[in-house]
C-alpha cells in the first residue's frame, strides 16, 4: 500500500511540474550546444552511475565483506544499492514519463525518463559506501574529504544526465531524494541487526569455562586499616 502511494504521488509530481520551464529550458539548451566533444567528456562523467560501473563495485564489495564476514554490512550493500534501483525501475513504470529528446544525433536512450536510474544509482552505491567509511575515518579532515568525493560524484553524474539530455533536471532531483530517502531507510531499519551481531561477537569473544558458562577471573579484594581493626572486633 505504501508503495502504491509513492509511485502515485511521484506520477502526480512528474505530470503536474512546477519545475516544467526549468527543465525544458535546460533540456533544450544543452541539447542545442551539443558536441562530439562535450559528448565524450560527459558520457566519461556518467560513467560511475553506470550499471555496469555499479555491478563491478558492488560485486568487489560483496567479496570483500564475506572475506571478512561481515556479514550485517554485505546485507546492507544488497538491500541498499539493487534493493533501491530496483524501486526506482518500479517508478518508472509507473510514471511513464518520455525522455527530454527521442532523436538526434547524440540521442540513443531506450526506457522513461523518471526518475534518473544513473543518478539515484550513484546516490545509493556512493552514499552507502561513505556510511561504510565515515565511522572508520578518524580525522575531521578525511571524513570530510570523504563526504566532498561523494557528493560530488553523484552531482557530476546527475548533471552529465541532464547535459546529454537523457533526462530533465526534476529526473534528477527526484533520483537524488528518492535515494537519500531510501538510504535512510536501510540505515535505520538495519540497524538493530548491526546491534544485534555485534552483541553476539562480544559474547563470543569472552572466555569461556568448561561448563559452558563465562568464567569470571578472580578480582582481588584489597581491605583497609579500618575494615581490618571492625573485623577483628
Amino acid at each position: 500500500m505504501t508503495s502504491f502511494l509513492l509511485t502515485q504521488n511521484c506520477a502526480a509530481i512528474a505530470l503536474v511540474n512546477p519545475l516544467a520551464g526549468s527543465d525544458q529550458g535546460l533540456a533544450t539548451w544543452f541539447h542545442a550546444h551539443l558536441t562530439p566533444f562535450f559528448v565524450a567528456i560527459l558520457r566519461a562523467l556518467c560513467e560511475p552511475g553506470s550499471g555496469e560501473w555499479i555491478g563491478i563495485t558492488l560485486f568487489v564489495g560483496v567479496l570483500f565483506f564475506a572475506w571478512k564476514r561481515c556479514w550485517p554490512s554485505l546485507a546492507t550493500l544488497i538491500i541498499a544499492v539493487p534493493g533501491g534501483m530496483l524501486l526506482n525501475e518500479l517508478i518508472k513504470l509507473m510514471v511513464h514519463r518520455q525522455r527530454p529528446f527521442v532523436d538526434g544525433p547524440f540521442v540513443d536512450w531506450s526506457g522513461y525518463s523518471f526518475a534518473s536510474g544513473h543518478t539515484i544509482g550513484a546516490t545509493l552505491l556512493y552514499g552507502q559506501i561513505l556510511l561504510f567509511v565515515i565511522p572508520v575515518l578518524k580525522s575531521r579532515r578525511w571524513r570530510s574529504l570523504a563526504v566532498f568525493i561523494a557528493i560530488t560524484l553523484v552531482l557530476l553524474v546527475g548533471f552529465s544526465r541532464i547535459a546529454l539530455g537523457a533526462h530533465y533536471l526534476t529526473d534528477v532531483l527526484a533520483a537524488l531524494f528518492f535515494g537519500s530517502l531510501w538510504l535512510a531507510f536501510c540505515f535505520f531499519a538495519l540497524k538493530p541487526l548491526h546491534r544485534r551481531v555485534a552483541r553476539r561477537e562480544l559474547i563470543s569473544s569472552m572466555p569461556l569455562a568448561e561448563n559452558g558458562v563465562l568464567a569470571l577471573a578472580p578480582v582481588p579484594v584489597t581491605e583497609t586499616a579500618e575494615q581490618v581493626q571492625l573485623l577483628s572486633h
